[in-house]
């Protein structure tokens, strides 16, 4: 299977909690955008560019609305973007994105969750460089050569187009995902992502045999996902 399959398959994975994490993460990327600039995406690129890769991501209207009445209230919160890496058992590595406005309080979290899963955090870049960073978009659609081509005319970095039953994702140069979304968009109206956003993609991925070894694995992606200010995590574990 390519990495279209991986990709999939961990989006078929959300559950209600994991969607309420994905609101939570946009509601604060989106505050940070309309803070950063005019809290008008008329006016605002970066804004505008967020609240389309949220709603492409199924982000409720009233949850983007909070976050950009937030950002024009004069709240005084600032948050900071901190990226952790790690090494877990059989070769398993993770990337984890936060962001927090207490990165003391951040730290000590990353700390207690390797810990309590007996895995290693490790410093800045000592599992990354085995990653791909890409924008990624997974939909509905066959037609690998008018997509390439779309694409190709709206000048988009492309890195890979790869089709599996019916479903097609699209791998991009980071800067360039929401040029790509746009380019989608005129010849998919109202296209239903099931991805899209930008990911570190693992070059190679591993599988985790040993029963002990599986139990701290999940262990350390369980308290991962109770730290409120983790935003995303990335690794190359095979389910």
């Amino acid at each position: 299977m390519g990495r279209a399959h991986e990709v999939r398959a961990a989006a078929m994975a959300k559950t209600a909690a994991m969607k309420s994490k994905i609101y939570s993460r946009y509601g604060k990327e989106i505050y940070i955008a309309a803070k950063s600039g005019v809290p008008d995406p008329e006016m605002n690129l970066t804004l505008r560019s967020k609240i389309k890769e949220a709603k492409a991501n199924q982000v409720p209207a009233d949850v983007i609305k909070r976050a950009i009445e937030k950002a024009k209230g004069g709240s005084n919160e600032t948050y900071d973007s901190l990226r952790y890496e790690g090494i877990g058992p059989a070769g398993a590595t993770i990337i984890i994105d936060c962001l927090t406005d207490n990165s003391n309080r951040t730290i000590a979290a990353m700390n207690q969750c390797f810990n309590k899963s007996h895995c290693k955090l490790g410093v800045k870049g000592s599992v990354s460089f085995n990653y791909d960073n890409l924008g990624v978009l997974s939909f509905n659609f066959d037609d690998e050569d008018k997509m390439l081509d779309t694409l190709i005319e709206a000048d988009v970095d492309v890195n890979d187009i790869e089709v599996e039953e019916g479903v097609m994702t699209v791998y991009t140069a980071p800067a360039d995902l929401h040029k790509a979304q746009e380019a989608i968009d005129t010849i998919i109206p109202d296209c239903n992502y099931s991805v899209c956003a930008i990911k570190m993609l693992p070059q190679e991925y591993v599988k985790i045999t040993d029963e002990h070894d599986k139990e701290m694995w999940n262990r350390l992606l369980t308290l991962l996902d109770e730290v409120d200010d983790v935003q995303e995590v990335f690794h190359n574990v095979e389910d």
